[in-house]
């Protein structure tokens, strides 16, 4: 049997409510429906014809939410703000008049399911994994936003009614409804228990998400409905007749099947609809718990149990409290039967899960006469709190004392994704929660639209826009408690943090200047900066110079170990250490005494330190004063410079004839800091024959920037070194300076 529907008005006809009213009269009383009549006459004169977003009369779909919900036999409050439910989004709602007039308790339903109504699931494009983390994080903000359970189940309703009316209509409406469904209200549903709402909800999604589907396993069941139907017959008249000899009080009735658990059923055991052993089911309902085992008993007795098909959820309910015995057998004619076996009040719960609970008030007479009304009601008491039972992705948990949700709050981003955050939680600590530089730049924010201040306090359900700067970091208040900026530990450390780094960046810069000014003194400006922190006894650089500026180390300390690099002991000399790179004196004249220039003879020359050019580089000349011809290579940043300002002093210049001369060139190298690093680049200079004359390195964040001043012949030769220097793994880049 398909999904079965809620019976409904079906219209907004005045005939039709008067009919509905009518129907509730003997299960509510006359007071109470009066109470409904009141709450449709007010709705009628606030919305008139007015439609929802989805296209449907506003009353229309009050009035089948509160028919769903009366099916459900739930409470008058609940009934009554079903039919008020559009009121918070027509012109002219007033909050106070309908508490004053409809009193505080459908007023705060009412609030509620408003509240919910601007929760939305990812739309479509969006891979399954993230569509289903997100999924699980709405539904868990759903059930912090709501502080009554009562709020959900007219929701549900309320998306039941907006399937049933959508199918047929906009179809892209309907899709985007369904996923929403599929995604958050049928979880939410089957949590609850609340099996009949949860079945026609999943129907309905299918029926539009997937309409080939649906209609391919609508069409087989009604092609066999007839077979099935004899079937079943044949089988209750057997089990009846078995039980009463038994002497075992049953009811047996046929089981309905729902399209979208066939589906999943069909996928989950990847096999046709043929080969379903549940399609043909029977349910046995008994007085009490004992008479369940006895009835299972019959059953094995009367055919062959299916190996492995047995499933006691007595003696371990499942996790939304669902009790039943299931089995499955091999029935007459030699096919499989499926059988579940529960008391009345199971199948109550299993039907109506916390709905079926609830009664008016504990005061209430009819309810008095049930001698386990309190029982239920202390049950229910629990379920109130329900917040904590869904924390753990759709199982409830053991036992009902610690508060998951208590301390923890949902809001969304302006794309629509949920973060939590820890109660009394900021924009400063959303900030620091989406990203962490975020939280740095943050200086604003507007919820849901409106500006607030940093220090304001977010809730349930806001979508929070932080407002940024390009460039910058935290305040210091924003660690200061009393002005209360920061909640969550998170965003505090990531202050912290930022501090202690800037701090720390600020100390390294100024052990560096101590560093280079103490080797620029020694005349020692070729060393290498690492040898001489490794010489002071410092694995890494910065630490060096964080020494250096926190007096860790005086000046004698790193004179003498810059002295040390400098001019080692006169010993022979031995391999360089996986942290150093050898480097000898420079065998480059660095006079450009070959250098010709055009129109005049015998003029002093020499190789501008600035971009040391080499050979075949194109050169230009630069009449200095007294000091003769310095030589630059032609897009030299200083020779553009001075051909702007002084042009007259610069004259052509070539190399002349090729001699067996080494040029000095300043070469940059770029690579992830790693151990050995710089043994295999100085194994690259020696292996072309390369000499090194300086080196000097600077590590950050797990960088290296690696300066070096080597000797070659001519271009070519630089090109081929870094062409082989840029295979080193790890280096990200090399080029000349």
């Amino acid at each position: 049997m398909v999904a079965v529907l809620h019976a409904t008005p079906g219209s907004a006809a005045p005939q039709a409510v008067d009919a509905w009213l009518e129907s509730l009269r003997p299960t509510y009383g006359d007071d109470r429906v009066r109470a409904f009549a009141e709450a449709w006459d007010a709705l009628r004169a606030a919305a008139g014809d007015a439609r929802n977003d989805d296209g449907e009369p506003h009353v229309d779909r009050a009035l089948g939410t509160a028919s769903i919900l009366a099916s459900l036999n739930l409470d008058p409050a609940s009934i009554r703000a079903a039919l008020l439910m559009p009121l918070p989004s027509l012109p002219g709602y007033d909050a106070e008049a309908l508490a004053s007039r409809h009193g505080a308790e459908v007023a705060a339903l009412v609030a509620g399911v408003a509240r919910m109504g601007g929760i939305r699931a990812l739309p479509g494009g969006h891979s399954p994994a993230e569509r289903a983390a997100q999924a699980e994080s709405l539904r868990k903000m759903l059930l912090a936003m709501v502080e009554d359970v009562r709020v959900v189940l007219i929701k549900l309703a309320e998306r039941t009614q907006a399937l049933r009316f959508l199918i047929g209509t906009d179809e892209e409406r309907c899709r985007q409804a369904a996923r929403e469904v599929t995604d958050l209200f049928a979880p939410l549903a089957n949590r609850l228990g609340v099996w009949q709402l949860k079945w026609e909800l999943e129907d309905l999604s299918l029926r539009s998400l997937e309409p080939a589907v649906y209609k391919r396993i609508a069409k087989a069941l009604d092609e066999r409905r007839l077979d099935r139907q004899r079937y079943i017959a044949d089988v209750i008249a057997g089990l009846r007749a078995e039980l009463r000899e038994a002497g075992i009080d049953a009811e047996v009735t046929g089981r309905p099947k729902h399209i979208t658990s066939i589906w999943n059923k069909m996928r989950r055991k990847d096999v046709g609809i043929d080969e379903l052993y549940d399609i043909r089911a029977v349910r046995i309902l008994v007085a009490d718990v004992k008479d369940c085992y006895a009835a299972l008993g019959v059953v094995h007795h009367l055919w062959t149990p299916l190996p492995g098909e047995f499933d006691d959820y007595i003696a371990k309910p499942k996790a939304n409290d669902y009790r039943s015995l299931h089995t499955a057998v091999i029935g007459p004619e030699g096919k499989p039967l499926e059988v579940q076996i529960r008391t009345r009040e199971m199948h109550q719960h299993s039907e109506w899960g916390v709905a079926a609970h609830w009664r008016y008030k504990e005061g209430d007479a009819r309810a008095s006469r049930d001698p386990g009304f309190d029982e239920k009601i202390a049950w229910l008491r629990q379920v109130l709190d329900w917040k904590d039972a869904v924390a753990d992705a759709g199982e409830w948990l053991t036992e009902f004392k610690d508060s998951l949700f208590t301390d923890t709050i949902y809001v969304l981003t302006p794309q629509g994704r949920v973060v939590d955050l820890p109660r009394g939680a900021t924009p400063v600590d959303f900030a620091y929660a989406v990203h962490t530089n975020l939280g740095h730049r943050c200086r604003g924010a507007r919820i849901d639209g409106q500006m607030v201040p940093l220090n304001f306090r977010l809730s349930n359900g806001q979508r929070v826009e932080v407002i940024t700067v390009k460039q910058g970091g935290p305040s210091r208040d924003w660690l200061n408690p009393d002005l209360g900026y920061v909640a969550s530990h998170r965003a505090r450390a990531k202050v912290r943090q930022w501090f202690k780094q800037q701090q720390l960046e600020e100390t390294i810069a100024a052990g560096r200047a101590v560093v280079e000014r103490e080797v620029s003194r020694a005349g020692a400006t070729s060393v290498s900066l690492e040898a001489v922190a490794a010489k002071a006894g410092y694995a890494k650089l910065d630490e060096f110079f964080a020494a250096a500026t926190r007096d860790e180390l005086n000046l004698r300390q790193i004179q003498m170990a810059i002295r040390a690099v400098a001019t080692p002991a006169a010993e022979p000399a031995q391999a360089a250490t996986d942290d150093e790179v050898a480097t000898r004196a420079s065998r480059a004249s660095g006079s450009g005494s070959g250098i010709l220039i055009v129109g005049v003879d015998r003029l002093m020359t020499g190789l501008a330190r600035c971009c040391k050019p080499a050979p075949p580089d194109a050169i230009v000349g630069f009449v200095t004063r007294g000091k003769g011809i310095t030589i630059h290579r032609a897009g030299c940043a200083n020779l553009a410079r001075a051909r702007a300002q002084q042009p007259e002093r610069l004259i052509d210049a070539n190399w002349g004839a090729p001699r067996d001369e080494v040029f000095p060139v300043d070469i940059i190298v770029e690579a992830g800091d790693r151990p050995g690093l710089l043994r295999d680049l100085s194994e690259v200079f020696s292996r072309e024959k390369i000499n090194v004359t300086s080196v000097n390195t600077l590590t950050k964040q797990h960088l290296a920037r690696m300066a070096f001043t080597i000797e070659v012949r001519s271009v070519a030769e630089l090109r081929r070194t870094l062409g082989l220097v840029a295979e080193v793994p790890g280096v990200l880049s090399a080029g000349r300076r």
